[in-house]
């Protein structure tokens, strides 16, 4: 979720992304003072033995092995806990955690976003892919505003909407503000028997006008993918190619509510599924938009399934501002048309520059 900095961790597992180290050194401090000239006598082998002791403890210090060292060490947000207290505390966090479900201890706003469920259970599942599997670097935290409504558009990517999950985890563990991103999600999404309610409970709602302005203008921070499943489902030949930004829906929200819309760039989830053919009859006949082929899947069956392990980028550019424009604005084809060419120019050069930064696909 490393190249990624870590720092320390709060009590929900959130990483503090300004965190530090609490490592500390030991340093021998000498005396000034003379020798007893009573001990003038001392042997060389005592004398041997105290110089080969203060080596030994200064070669500790330095490289963090020492008793102090360890007591004092902070651990990163993808290290597994360090002691027994640590995992007192995780397993306290569960029992508080069922103990407020049992008693009905916790609270669903009005579009099903359940913020207990979340932050307990979900993103503790999706941790270990995001810091261990993909490695996630989250870079640019710093455009995306402490409080109010702001609009991340991102680029989508992977045959499997990972990419989403990724950024909003980012989101929650590293921004200073701990904040989270209410995604805007297909109409697929919430046509699925089993995944309808788990996508609302973890703050997805339907990519439509009204439920993202009401979403901006109540404070939230929204997310939204504009190429939808035109670029999830992009075959790998067109990789890193953004496809059609739609109509600039996603600007006129953003107008109406006066809310800053933050360009996002992902590099890394257009390789965990390749996807080399389409399987159109089967996808017509089930209703889906595509039935992807890659080098795993079908051939290895469940296996197949599994993403390959690239390594992630997601950078949050600088915000475009829209305070300047009143609400009228979004009824103006031409600027709604200018801002949306503009993000999508800003993301696409992003993609270009990040990957030339790539040492490989894998590292």
């Amino acid at each position: 979720m490393p190249l990624t900095p870590h720092g320390r961790t709060d009590s929900n597992g959130r990483s503090d992304s300004n965190g530090r180290s609490g490592a500390v050194g030991l340093r021998v401090v000498g005396t000034d003072e003379e020798p007893d000239k009573g001990n003038a006598g001392t042997s060389s082998a005592e004398a041997g033995a105290d110089a080969a002791t203060e080596t030994e403890t200064e070669t500790e210090a330095e490289s963090g092995t020492g008793a102090d060292a360890d007591a004092g060490g902070g651990t990163g947000p993808g290290d597994p806990p360090a002691d027994a207290g640590e995992l007192e505390r995780v397993l306290a966090e569960l029992l508080a955690f069922l103990r407020r479900r049992i008693t009905g201890d916790y609270t669903v706003d009005e579009h099903g976003f359940d913020v207990d469920l979340t932050e307990h259970v979900v993103a503790p599942l999706l941790r270990p892919i995001y810091r261990s599997y993909f490695r996630v670097e989250t870079r640019g935290l710093e455009n995306i505003p402490d409080r109010g409504g702001a609009l991340v558009v991102s680029n989508h990517s992977g045959t499997l909407p990972l990419d989403a999950l990724m950024t909003a985890l980012a989101v929650l563990d590293h921004h200073p503000a701990h904040r989270h991103l209410r995604m805007l999600a297909a109409d697929l999404v919430f046509a699925v028997p089993f995944l309808a309610p788990l996508a609302r409970k973890t703050g997805n709602t339907l990519a439509c006008h009204a439920d993202a302005e009401r979403l901006l203008g109540a404070g939230h921070l929204v997310g939204v993918w504009p190429e939808g499943f035109k670029g999830i489902g992009k075959p790998f030949s067109e990789r890193y190619k953004l496809q059609r930004f739609g109509r600039g829906g996603f600007v006129s929200a953003a107008l109406r509510a006066g809310a800053p819309i933050i360009p996002c760039t992902v590099v890394g989830a257009e390789e965990i599924y390749p996807m080399v053919g389409n399987a159109r009859t089967l996808a017509r006949v089930l209703g889906l938009p595509y039935v992807p082929i890659t080098p795993t899947f079908p051939w290895l069956g469940l296996f197949g399934l599994l993403p390959l392990p690239s390594k992630w980028i997601i950078e949050f550019g600088e915000p475009v501002d829209t305070s300047q424009y009143t609400a009228a604005a979004a009824e103006d084809p031409m600027l709604v048309f200018e801002l949306n060419d503009r993000i999508r120019e800003t993301i696409q050069h992003t993609l270009y520059g990040l990957l030339m930064q790539r040492r490989s696909v894998f590292f």
